[in-house]
């Protein structure tokens, strides 16, 4: 890792030798680009992909070979993403070429693999994401997401035969282990939902049939049938549908105030939410709660183009998604207005920053973790290393009027304005370099000193903690059990059940 904080170089070691002397073949020297290394399911390639915030490129790495030359597969072009697997004498690609904005895969030979030699396997279809692919000695197997749920489909590469695996609830996740064997019929993928715990398959490809390997234990015990997955829509207001995925115990039912509610939210860089179960929310809906995750503009849910819709000028759609979305569970009767308890971090802190701002009368209390809420200072600082490379997200406020006032519109530090605003928990890494300790502090100083009422405005600073919270496993429950306080304490203020300690605050 360089002083950017950036992979960079890739580096041949001979077992027994001086890890000084080691030979460097791949060095990426554009700080807005990264490199990653990983073997190939046949084991004979070291496959290299050095990846930008919109394009990526791929080198071919022969590990039979003593002193193995590195073979680019297609240089990088702007908007040109791809990844690979070697088969045999062919290479299979998953690509986004020639508008194929949600991947095809594509063939090519392994010894011509450039780009005019790429040939359709899988077509492309709008909407129907392919997150990623394995490719074993007789099939290739695909996971895809189409309207936010997953889908593994195989297909056998003798015949093009292909089937889907089908599951029975309403939202679920799914992730695929592509193992340590190439020649095999067995492919293992976990499964979860909300209310399952991890539940790890192995799959016969050629007999159609799964083999339960091991199931997630809950020490203090989980009972699936005690709780109900639920998958709904609202329509946002240009008419998009956003869908919501939404836990909560068997014996509730939506109708009247509902039940508090926490909705969590990211909608950036094209992360996509999964329905996959979460341990720590039981806690919550065995306290009464509902919990939701909104699949909002700036994932890629509803594939790539549901992410382009919620980035650079086009990203206040997330923020629009997210309010919509809470409206819709009051409209459903799972909460009130003012029942809705919002988190999200990072990106999403963002979000949190900017739908306190804009609709705080929503919201029961609101938990941003790490919020990049000075968004435009931020942006503005050519000299933050990891600075440039987001401009591909947000906007270049140097060189860009438009971005300028378009960051200016909606960053969260930036329109604070004195109003009423809910009770906020802001949580600071001092380590943290990717949204760096005074970004919070600042949004909760400006906050504390402009609102007119509401709050109170809590600050939770890790004095030795980054990005990703607390590394140690107790550390980190601590911080979940923080954040789920907070929850808990504003849920007893807007449902008025007498225990409201923010009072004290």
């Amino acid at each position: 890792i360089d002083e950017n904080h950036r992979t960079a170089q890739v580096f041949q070691h001979e077992v027994g030798a001086d890890p000084a002397e080691d030979a460097l073949i791949i060095e990426e020297l554009d700080t807005a680009w990264f490199v990653s290394l990983q073997e190939s399911g046949c084991r004979r390639f070291a496959i290299v992909s050095i990846h930008g915030h919109d394009a990526t490129e791929c080198w071919l790495i022969d590990l039979r070979e003593d002193n193995p030359t590195p073979r680019i597969v297609a240089p990088r072009e702007p908007r040109l993403r791809y990844d690979v697997e070697p088969h045999g004498d062919l290479l299979y690609i998953r690509n986004n070429a020639d508008g194929a904005d949600d991947f095809r895969i594509s063939v090519a030979p392994l010894a011509e693999p450039g780009r005019e030699n790429w040939k359709d396997v899988i077509p492309h279809r709008h909407g129907v994401m392919i997150d990623s692919f394995t490719v074993y000695a007789r099939h290739l197997v695909r996971l895809l997401r189409e309207n936010s749920l997953p889908t593994i489909v195989i297909r056998a590469l003798s015949s093009g035969e292909e089937h889907a695996i089908h599951f029975e609830e309403e939202a679920y996740a799914l992730s695929i282990d592509p193992g340590l064997e190439f020649d095999t019929d067995i492919l293992r993928f976990v499964y979860s939902s909300m209310t399952t715990p991890d539940e790890t398959y192995d799959y016969d490809m050629a007999a159609r049939t799964r083999v339960l390997r091991k199931r997630q234990e809950i020490p203090s015990g989980h009972d699936p049938k005690n709780y109900v997955t639920r998958r709904l829509f609202a329509t946002a207001r240009d008419g998009e549908i956003v869908p919501i995925t939404l836990l909560h115990r068997a014996d509730f039912t939506p109708g009247g105030d509902g039940a508090p509610l926490l909705l969590y939210g990211y909608g950036a860089y094209g992360y996509a939410l999964s329905a996959s179960f979460n341990e720590d929310a039981l806690s919550l809906v065995d306290r009464g709660f509902v919990y939701a995750r909104a699949h909002i503009r700036g994932g890629t849910d509803k594939g790539w183009r549901w992410y382009e819709d919620g980035k650079l000028e086009k990203k206040q759609n997330s923020f629009w998604d997210f309010i919509d979305c809470a409206r819709h569970l009051v409209s459903a009767g799972y909460t009130r207005e003012g029942g809705v308890v919002a988190q999200g971090g990072s990106a999403g802190g963002l979000l949190m920053g900017a739908v306190a701002n804009e609709a705080p009368e929503l919201f029961a209390g609101i938990i941003a973790s790490v919020p990049f809420v000075d968004t435009l200072n931020t942006m503005l600082r050519d000299d933050l290393p990891l600075t440039p490379p987001e401009w591909l997200e947000w906007g270049n406020p140097i060189a860009c009027a438009e971005a300028y006032d378009r960051l200016a519109s909606y960053s969260p530090y930036d329109n604070v304005r004195a109003q009423r605003y809910p009770p906020i928990l802001a949580v600071a890494g001092v380590t943290d370099p990717r949204v760096t300790y005074w970004e919070p502090l600042k949004w909760v100083a400006k906050l504390r000193a402009t609102m007119s009422g509401g709050g109170p405005v809590l600050l939770f600073t890790h004095m030795g903690a980054g990005h990703a919270g607390a590394s140690g496993r107790f550390e980190a429950l601590e911080d979940t059990a923080l954040e789920y306080a907070f929850a808990l304490a504003c849920a007893a203020r807007a449902f008025k059940d007498g225990r409201d300690v923010l009072a004290k605050c």
